[in-house]
């Protein structure tokens, strides 16, 4: 029989510590982890990072049918245990290891007398906890409603936060789409403007004090539930917060909340390489990817930032130019369901691409697919259509919500596509919560402020923007950036663009850039060779010394026994030293790809077609540097990098 501690306690000196902490550890013992009731009977927890109190007493709770779970209870002993196991993953590197160590702890409401489990994990690089709540067994109950959470993290004094912004009221939290940028955590409520308001997507990432390291405020395996933001209210502290607000939402079933994660690292290589988010999701069913040979990494072609959609016999010539390029496929976008006779043009399209070696992406919108009745029928029947004209893969768009719904939807979404063999890369959506480990058939998901901003009114992107993304939105998985306009660069060089292909993480990579000036235009050629080899899986990386957020990003990724390196620089004009010591044993030919300073500015409106492009002052762009030497992990290089500039290395290993 499990003992149920008392909430009240004589010997109390402080009102949030009455009740004896149950403390919890990393395998390491690096990370600390406690739950706590209060002389009142609440919850709250706390983390300890490195002996440093980095999340602070914090609420815990869950309100159900009106009644707040987190408020008068009692809990009980732990049921503690220890997982050790690997798995295969992608992006970053090949191997995951998920170590932790959980503790399932039975609660009890007082007031209702409703139990329920409050489980933690917590690993080297970071805690978690979810609420387990279990179905009521009245005939009449058919649902349980979730009114919110009062789950919060007040975070340690002196820590600096990043959290991205759009001005634009109310898109920020559709799309996910906000310009990276920081504040003190004691200004985090009041940083934004009154007509966004304080509350934030996630993840919120934090530079703690002195050397302590970084963390990160974020979720994981959100299924069947609402996704949660954060919001700030003050005094360290942000709040779970919900896109149906009062209103709440409705589960089936046992409740299984995603977990509320506190990601934790030594430094920025940590926090890049931390599987903690993937690691939290379950693994793929056995049955529905029996067989994943279709799921293949790969880089597509893309006209719509360039050219639009424009005619099938574009999409055609796009399919050719993926072929010649030597890409996997290419990406059919927005319109072509008013072509004359659409799916019969798609199919034509499809085979085209088949006899190609080119698998074809076909763009429709949420509305069009997202009818749950009857099973999600339309959407089914509709999967039938794409998978009968040989699309592999759908780019679903515009579900511009968190709520539940549109979560539900999304799984509908991998589960069906993923019984068709068809890939996934969502758009218009929330960013990743590691998803892709259960449904490997996600390819991509954008989340994202990537380069379309370029034409925008309110583009286009600065340099710190994408100097911060590798250790800001890309620390919970995959992003489609759109990486590469060499045509609309706005105030970032060349080389800058191209290292983008090697500091963000996305297995399919769909290229903004018309592909004529990427292989053909006389200033850019040059670079193509470089360009054309880079992968979008990795089996190792490694965050540089003198990487900043914001202000420079360098990163080293391994492919087999070739390395490349890609830094972006977000601030002015410098001197970057690459270090090659990353390097194993042996000798390598490097290719060193940097900003041309002593060059002229091209001209950007003679480089290639870009119909769409707003370039505003930015007309010009600081062109490539392509240099050769042979080089090995004894060596040191200094690069000089312009405003907004970059760098990119490919490192082919030389045979002995």
């Amino acid at each position: 029989m499990k003992r149920f501690a008392l909430p009240l306690i004589v010997a109390c000196f402080a009102l949030v510590d009455c009740h004896a902490d149950e403390n919890m550890t990393s395998p390491d013992g690096k990370v600390a982890a406690s739950v706590f009731v209060t002389q009142s009977g609440d919850l709250r927890y706390r983390v300890q990072f490195k002996n440093q109190q980095v999340v602070e007493p914090s609420v815990l709770g869950i309100t159900v049918d009106g009644v707040d779970l987190g408020n008068g209870v009692m809990l009980g002993d732990p049921d503690t245990s220890v997982v050790d196991e690997t798995y295969v993953t992608r992006g970053n590197h090949t191997q995951a290891r998920n170590h932790y160590t959980v503790s399932k702890f039975p609660v009890h409401h007082n007031a209702s007398g409703r139990k329920y489990s409050l489980e933690f994990r917590v690993y080297d690089d970071g805690v978690a906890y979810r609420y387990v709540v279990p179905a009521e067994t009245r005939p009449s109950k058919t649902a349980q409603h979730v009114d919110g959470e009062t789950s919060s993290w007040k975070m340690m004094d002196g820590a600096k936060v990043w959290y991205f912004e759009r001005l634009a009221k109310g898109w920020k939290l559709k799309s996910y789409a906000g310009e990276w940028m920081s504040t003190d955590i004691n200004h985090l409520e009041t940083a934004t403007p009154a007509n966004v308001g304080p509350i934030q997507g996630t993840p919120l990432v934090f530079q703690l004090p002195g050397d302590l390291g970084y963390a990160a405020v974020t979720k994981a395996a959100l299924y069947n539930y609402s996704g949660m933001r954060l919001k700030a209210v003050g005094n360290r502290t942000v709040v779970a917060n919900f896109t149906e607000g009062d209103a709440g939402f409705d589960v089936h079933g046992t409740i299984v909340s995603p977990w509320r994660v506190t990601m934790l690292a030594d430094d920025l290589n940590e926090l890049v390489n931390s599987d903690l988010i993937t690691n939290l999701n379950p693994a793929p069913d056995p049955e529905l990817f029996a067989d994943t040979g279709y799921i293949q990494p790969g880089r597509s072609v893309w006209s719509w930032e360039t050219l639009g959609l424009d005619t099938p016999e574009t999409q055609r010539t796009f399919i050719d130019l993926a072929a010649e390029m030597g890409f996997e496929y290419s990406m059919v976008d927005d319109g072509w369901k008013d072509w004359d006779a659409p799916w019969d043009t798609v199919r034509s399209l499809c085979d085209h691409g088949r006899n190609q070696g080119i698998g074809v992406w076909l763009w429709v919108h949420s509305h069009d697919i997202h009818d749950p009745s009857n099973d999600y029928q339309q959407l089914r029947d509709y999967f039938d259509r794409v998978t009968a004209v040989g699309a592999v893969g759908l780019k679903i768009d515009f579900m511009d919500s968190e709520a539940k719904e549109k979560i539900d939807f999304e799984l509908a979404v991998l589960r069906n596509a993923a019984q068709r063999k068809l890939l996934i890369n969502f758009h218009g959506c929330h960013a990743s919560t590691g998803e892709e480990r259960t449904y490997p058939n996600e390819l991509t998901r954008e989340g994202i402020r990537g380069i379309e901003v370029n034409k925008h009114k309110e583009g286009p992107l600065p340099a710190s923007h994408n100097a911060a993304l590798p250790f800001t939105r890309f620390v919970v998985g995959h992003g489609d950036y759109t990486p590469i306009l060499y045509t609309s660069p706005g105030p970032t060089t060349w080389a800058h663009q191209l290292a983008t292909l090697v500091a963000f993480t996305s297995p399919l990579q769909v290229y903004a850039e018309h592909p004529d000036a990427m292989m053909k235009a006389p200033v850019l050629k040059q670079a193509f060779p470089v360009m054309q080899s880079i992968p979008t899986v990795w089996d190792e990386t490694i965050v540089l010394p003198h990487s900043r957020i914001g202000d420079v990003a360098a990163i080293a990724r391994r492919s087999g026994d070739d390395w490349f390196v890609g830094v972006l620089n977000g601030a002015g004009a410098r001197d970057y030293e690459l270090d090659f010591g990353f390097l194993p044993a042996g000798t390598y030919e490097a290719v060193i790809v940097s900003d041309d300073l002593d060059a002229e500015p091209v001209e950007l409106s003679r480089v290639g077609v870009n119909i769409k492009a707003k370039r505003k002052q930015w007309t010009t762009a600081v062109p490539f540097q392509v240099d050769r030497s042979s080089v090995d992990r004894s060596q040191k290089v200094k690069v000089p990098l312009a405003k907004g500039g970059g760098l990119v290395v490919q490192l082919i290993k030389q045979s002995n």
